[in-house]
């Protein structure tokens, strides 16, 4: 009954935030219209920027790598016109990390070795085996001169008790809630925006970013909790993380540190937090978040710009894959000038109402060339994308409408070929446990089962 009570509190506190406080999703064609791309991209390391003939050397070699594309300086044209001219990042070493247990042996041994600071945000932090294999290892490194700083969503987080905070809070870690629920009153007055923003940043110099929360659910299966049975499938969660070393991270933990701030976190010692950098690797890296509010929704900016400057290849996989029609446009127009457009999403979801809404958009994709086929085997909770084998990006935003428009999102943007490779040969191994969706099988579908595309079209603003 508890579950059922705090299930109800998070849906009516998503239907009270939407429609108030959520900016208008840009008109990316026109902000692409706009960029000038005769400069070279500004290119950060850790010895300073680097030169315009430095940077447009790297871009070239980087534009002929796998194919000849523009994609990449257009691209990064509109990212520094609407983000502020933030840089790319060269220097990083990017590790592929592919599902849960990947994930988490590499976040734990990632907090195990820290010596100096933990930062770590999420959305969702269970209660359960993990959620407390978690809480003890932090535990642990705080009692020996670490320091940890927690942020986590109250409503992600809605079904595990303070205790499990409290405790946290007495070894010593500095702990911030996001959309505190005291009462209903302050979800009420406000928005709610949550924050989806799943990150790690350890000493300041090594980041875990992506899809995945701290539940469970990524070690057993995605419809049995702890103490419970189910009679539903058992299949494991399939996400995706991406660890990032280098220069890069000072990027990634400015976001943390701005979150932190805007939750009125105690302060942080800058110099402690944004260590010396040192070169680890050849990537170049582009840390981009959203925050309510902005009209600039630069995860959305990214994700339109980057399909709609595809020359060869857009391959995405995405767990609530309801795009607007900015996005259907622009994946439907690749798809006629040639571009290989294909699109993995799940068979097997935690959401009925996701699911029938996602399946509400294959008409007009199947019609104009795209290819959509969907995950067995496993619950679909990743959101990358690899687009002509060099620009790719793992992260937190899923293509639904709260959270390209509302909520906290990060995701990072890697170019690199060899990266590229290891997210192409991630989608051919999908690829290999999906099915396709064909013209002709999606026509015979049933009445029914229209209905519950269009109920569900109808109702995708809240999800």
């Amino acid at each position: 009954m508890e579950t059922f009570k705090a299930i109800c509190v998070s849906i009516a506190l998503v239907i009270i935030s939407v429609g108030g406080g959520c900016a208008p999703l840009p008109d990316v064609g026109k902000i692409a219209d706009q960029a000038q791309t005769e400069k070279p991209p500004k290119i950060l390391t850790a010895k300073g920027m680097l030169s315009e003939e430095k940077s447009r050397a790297i871009m070239k070699r980087l534009q002929g790598s796998v194919y000849h594309t523009d994609l990449l300086q257009r691209h990064n044209a509109v990212l520094e016109m609407v983000d502020g001219g933030s840089p790319l990042i060269g220097g990083n070493k990017v590790t592929l990390l592919t599902d849960g247990e990947t994930t988490y042996a590499a976040i734990l041994n990632a907090i195990e070795c820290a010596t100096d600071t933990i930062n770590l945000e999420t959305y969702k932090i269970e209660d359960d085996a993990t959620g407390r294999t978690f809480a003890d290892l932090l535990v642990q490194k705080q009692q020996e001169g670490v320091q940890v700083n927690l942020i986590y969503d109250a409503i992600g987080s809605l079904p595990t008790p303070a205790s499990f905070f409290d405790r946290l809070r007495k070894a010593g870690v500095q702990v911030v809630e996001v959309n505190p629920l005291k009462g209903l009153q302050p979800a009420v007055s406000n928005p709610v925006h949550a924050d989806h923003r799943k990150l790690l940043v350890v000493d300041g110099t090594l980041v875990i970013t992506g899809g995945i929360n701290i539940s469970q659910v990524y070690t057993s299966t995605p419809f049995q909790s702890e103490g419970r049975k189910s009679k539903k499938p058992a299949v494991p969660w399939r996400d995706t993380d991406v660890e990032i070393e280098g220069p890069a991270a000072a990027a990634f933990q400015e976001l943390f540190v701005d979150m932190w701030l805007r939750q009125n976190g105690p302060p942080l010692d800058r110099e402690r937090y944004f260590p010396e950098q040192t070169t680890e690797g050849h990537a170049l890296v582009r840390a981009i978040a959203s925050t309510p509010g902005e009209s600039n929704r630069i995860t959305y900016i990214s994700y339109v710009c980057a399909m709609i400057f595809a020359e060869h290849s857009i391959h995405l996989t995405n767990a609530y894959f309801i795009p607007d029609d900015h996005i259907l446009d622009a994946l439907t127009e690749a798809a006629r000038r040639g571009v290989d457009v294909k699109i993995i999403v799940p068979s097997i979801t935690d959401s009925s109402l996701a699911y029938y809404a996602m399946r509400y958009n294959f008409a007009e994709l199947l019609k104009a060339g795209v290819k959509v086929f969907e995950r067995k085997k496993a619950l679909l909770h990743a959101k990358t994308a690899v687009i002509d084998g060099v620009w790719s990006t793992v992260g937190s935003t899923n293509m639904d409408f709260l959270s390209l428009s509302s909520n906290y999102e990060v995701n990072a943007v890697v170019l690199s070929p060899r990266f590229g490779t290891a997210m192409e040969e991630m989608f051919s191994k999908d690829l290999s446990e999906s099915n396709e969706i064909t013209w002709e099988q999606w026509q015979k579908r049933s009445i029914t089962e229209r209905t519950k595309e269009l109920f569900a079209h109808m109702m995708s603003h809240l999800l």
